[in-house]
Formats: C-alpha cells, sequence, structure tokens
C-alpha cells in the first residue's frame, strides 16, 4: 500500500517533468548551453575551459560578504514561503523541507567581487522540486528570493530552475554556517552568487521582471560568470 509520503513524492516527480518539458526549449538557448564556449558547473563542465571567467581569481577560503547582517534563525522559527504566479501557494516548515527530495551535487561559485571557489559539494533541494510542488502558471517568467537579512534578488524562471539550483542546508558534509546564510541559502552556479539569497525565507514567481537589491543599484539582471556580466 502506497503511503502519503509515497504521492506525494511521485507527484512532485510527475510535476517536475512536466516542468523540464515546458522550460527545456529556453533552457537550451541559455548562455550556459548554447554559448560556444559553455559556462561550466564543477569538474566535469570545466573540462577543456579555463578554471575560472575573466577576471576571476581562484580562492580556498570562503569570503563571508553580505549586507552586514547575521539572522540566526532557528530551525523552529525557519519557514519558507513559496507564492506568487502559482496555483497552489505553501508555507513550509523545516520538517516540510526536508521530507522533500535532497540532492548532492558538486559545483563553482563565482563571486562578483572577483573570487572563485571551485567543486564545492552541497546538499539540500533542487528549486526545480519546489517549483513543482508550487505548479507555476504560464505568467511565470521569473522569481523573487527573499532573505531574512531583507535582502532580494531576481532570476529568469529558465535559470533558476536548472538542475544544479539549490537551497543548500549541508556544504561539506557539515551544517550551513550562518555567516554562510544558514540554515538555508540559494546556490545559483550557473550566475554569480549574488543571485543566490542567503537565509532564504521567500520565493516569489513573477509575471515579468522586478530589480532585486543590486540589481536596483546597477548589478546585472541576468549575472553571467562566463561574459563578464557584472553590471548592467
Amino acid at each position: 500500500m502506497e503511503s502519503a509520503s509515497d504521492d506525494k513524492l511521485d507527484r512532485i516527480i510527475e510535476a517536475r517533468m512536466k516542468l523540464k518539458d515546458r522550460f527545456e526549449e529556453r533552457m537550451k538557448g541559455t548562455p550556459s548551453i548554447a554559448d560556444e564556449t559553455p559556462q561550466g558547473r564543477g569538474p566535469i563542465n570545466r573540462h577543456g575551459m579555463p578554471q575560472t571567467p575573466v577576471g576571476q581569481t581562484l580562492t580556498q577560503k570562503w569570503p563571508v560578504l553580505d549586507l552586514g547582517y547575521h539572522p540566526n534563525v532557528s530551525l523552529d522559527r525557519w519557514r519558507l514561503t513559496i507564492d506568487g504566479e502559482v496555483e497552489n501557494p505553501v508555507i513550509l516548515k523545516w520538517d516540510d523541507f526536508m521530507n522533500l527530495p535532497q540532492v548532492e551535487d558538486i559545483s563553482d561559485f563565482h563571486c562578483v567581487t572577483t573570487w572563485s571557489k571551485l567543486d564545492m559539494v552541497w546538499k539540500g533541494v533542487r528549486l526545480m522540486d519546489l517549483a513543482a510542488l508550487v505548479q507555476p502558471k504560464e505568467t511565470a517568467t521569473h522569481i523573487m528570493c527573499y532573505g531574512y537579512d531583507t535582502y532580494s534578488t531576481n532570476v529568469l524562471l529558465e535559470e533558476a530552475l536548472k538542475p544544479d539550483v539549490l537551497l543548500a542546508h549541508t556544504v561539506y558534509d557539515e551544517t550551513l554556517p550562518v555567516e554562510h546564510g544558514g540554515p538555508v541559502r540559494m546556490i545559483t552556479p550557473q550566475l554569480y552568487a549574488w543571485k543566490g539569497s542567503k537565509w532564504i525565507k521567500r520565493i516569489q514567481f513573477l509575471p515579468e521582471n522586478k530589480l532585486g537589491f543590486w540589481e536596483e543599484r546597477g548589478y546585472s539582471n541576468t549575472a553571467y560568470p562566463w561574459r563578464n556580466d557584472r553590471y548592467s
């Protein structure tokens, strides 16, 4: 007999496949796939490419950059709201989030302040699966991500739905530190890292583009590292 959790997982997988089919052609047109030189993700996709995009320097450290405020959100208080142009808006508690499909991935991290850290090991939930849970309407084109520190940033939907975009709670098999956005941050390996909100608390699906914190201050809407796409 199939359990309620198994049924929920089956529905997420089915909705994920429908989303993949719906956005596959748009994803193929993004720079990470369509450019003559792919915009690498992890060691496999860096094959035959420079280690880092133009203007970037490798680091073994993981610098801390933020708005100057580190919200310390306990797991029992943490909530993730997913709403906007969706069929089934939700507010997830920690246990709800951890009961979603969990994945591990290795990807690179490119900061617009000119450093890159390679082969970072993450664990979390794919944004694709969160989208499958709420079912974006046909009108949805972008998402806006909000953090507990009041930060916001916009991402084109076909970028947000790529399989390496995670809401990560673990890095290198350790709980994500507060200073790096714990308990959960979003990562966007094929874009500059400011496109992934730390201390994430809300994902809003939008019918049109809307500028986030740094985008309002002159940073790029699209943020492609391998195109040196830093500013608007």
